[in-house]
């Protein structure tokens, strides 16, 4: 598989994920200009270690053939949200709140937990997981995540 076929693929999982040219590029440490000529085909290479990075992801592997999804996305990522509080944050929680973009004051921390420390490609399952179980576009979810993100302050590179 060439350069311009992964490409294709990127393009693909992206618009699936919800994710637009420049979240990705975000979330990857890549520029914009990098992925749109990544899926255009006029990109004429990219470093392994990036492409990895680009490829897990969005959920591709570095032969590009899809990989297993993550099972239970919003499961383990309400789990890894929960670890340090008293309450946990359930699945079916999460799915409402990513979905709805309305975050209630007691599920603060975990949420903020969630987006400052959730391995990515969890973060892309859930978000997955979740606009197909609350029948909403991924991409308003990316929309609350960012938004979310930039209020709470986030650390997180990812959400700059």
């Amino acid at each position: 598989m060439n350069l311009r076929q992964i490409g294709l693929r990127v393009r693909e999982r992206r618009e699936a994920l919800g994710l637009s040219q420049q979240r990705l590029a975000r979330l990857t440490g890549l520029s914009r200009a990098t992925v749109n000529q990544l899926e255009t085909g006029v990109l004429v290479d990219l470093g392994v270690t990036k492409l990895v990075v680009l490829l897990d992801l969005v959920g591709l592997q570095v032969t590009a053939g899809t990989q297993a999804p993550i099972r239970h996305g919003l499961l383990m990522a309400s789990r890894s949200a929960s670890v340090s509080y008293k309450s946990p944050l359930l699945a079916g929680q999460l799915a409402k709140v990513l979905a709805s973009g309305e975050l209630p004051t007691a599920l603060l921390p975990q949420v903020a937990t969630f987006i400052d420390e959730a391995p990515l490609p969890l973060v892309a399952a859930a978000v997955e997981e979740a606009a197909a179980r609350e029948h909403v576009p991924p991409k308003l979810i990316w929309q609350h995540l960012q938004r979310w993100a930039r209020e709470l302050g986030s650390p997180r590179h990812a959400w700059a």
